[in-house]
């Protein structure tokens, strides 16, 4: 379910792929089963293309991972986490148009 510039992140490999990485990371919180997780996956795809060398983008499986989402409050999927030196930079819960993402993002970069 992860386009080609979208990677899946587990609990395991969180902190080395998100937050020690030297670039912002936008991690996608789904499930298989949310309907508006699979109505944003084409928008993230799109973001991760966009966006590709300035930023990564990770998929996360609050089904089958759950003690990071735990550790982050995810109660309410699709959630998008931006981290930026290994923090929560910004945040995002629910299906948004692609503007609002780019919006998030470009505040993060800049």
């Amino acid at each position: 379910m992860a386009g080609q510039f979208v990677t899946e992140v587990n609990d395991a490999d969180f902190d080395e792929q998100v937050l020690k990485s030297s670039t912002p990371v936008l991690v996608d919180f789904w499930a298989t089963w949310c309907g508006p997780c699979r109505a944003l996956a084409p928008v993230v795809d799109q973001v991760a293309t966009e966006y590709n060398g300035q930023i990564k983008v990770m998929k996360m499986d609050v089904d089958r991972n759950n003690a990071t989402p735990g550790r982050y409050g995810i109660r309410g999927i699709p959630a998008l986490l931006l981290f930026k030196d290994g923090k929560v930079a910004e945040q995002i819960v629910g299906f948004v148009p692609k503007d609002t993402i780019d919006k998030t993002i470009i505040k993060v970069l800049a």
